[in-house]
């Protein structure tokens, strides 16, 4: 809890900035339930389908709950008024994007060297499609709220989520594309969100919002 004393050594810590902050929060929790649930079914569809597109998507997942995490850490108690801890979440929030491009890169090397093609499944089918149509609702929300707050991990988190539905298209047009014989189409996308994945991350080290 943010105490009278803290809020009076904060004159721009308005009764809105601070509904705001405790939004961004319950965003952010709301959003590692989801991710739970999300990375668990996605990393089953995508290992049963050798799909390295889904599995990466999947493992995103893990990182956007490291996002949202960190979020909540941020927003969470004395921190909530703290510019030194909204520096570490910003900073933290930028190495989360930074952890998926390897492992993007790795996989589609292995698969492709071992012969692995994607196949459409109903499952990696079904939770995609929840995700394309729910994480951009949640990534506009988090991108506006932390641009009223002044957090640049918030914003960063947002970012992530926009990322997020940004794969699930493109994982869905890969199987789908695997169907015509397309299969390049699933691999490529990975290596296209490794490098999305970088480029975030440096935007979010600098403090910058997604454009997306």
């Amino acid at each position: 809890m943010v105490s009278d004393q803290q809020v009076h050594a904060h004159p721009s810590a308005s009764a809105t900035w601070l509904k705001d902050a405790a939004t961004a929060r319950a965003l952010s929790l709301i959003t590692l339930v989801w991710l739970g649930l999300e990375s668990t079914l996605g990393l089953a569809a995508g290992f049963s389908a050798h799909s390295v597109a889904l599995i990466g998507w999947g493992l995103s997942a893990l990182v956007e709950a490291l996002a949202s995490l960190i979020v909540v850490w941020r927003f969470t108690g004395a921190r909530t008024l703290s510019s030194h801890a909204e520096e570490k979440a910003q900073r933290a929030v930028a190495v989360s994007f930074w952890l998926l491009a390897p492992y993007l890169v790795v996989h589609v090397l292995h698969d492709l060297d071992a012969g692995h093609r994607a196949a459409p499944t109903a499952l990696g089918i079904a939770v995609t499609a929840i995700s394309l149509a729910s994480m951009p609702l949640l990534g506009v929300a988090k991108r506006r709220i932390g641009a009223r707050l002044g957090s640049a991990a918030t914003r960063g988190e947002g970012a992530q989520n926009l990322i997020c539905a940004a794969m699930a298209g493109g994982v869905l047009a890969g199987l789908w594309l695997n169907t015509l014989g397309w299969w390049w189409v699933d691999p490529a996308v990975a290596l296209a969100l490794a490098g999305v994945a970088v480029r975030e991350g440096a935007r979010a080290w600098r403090g910058h919002g997604c454009c997306h």
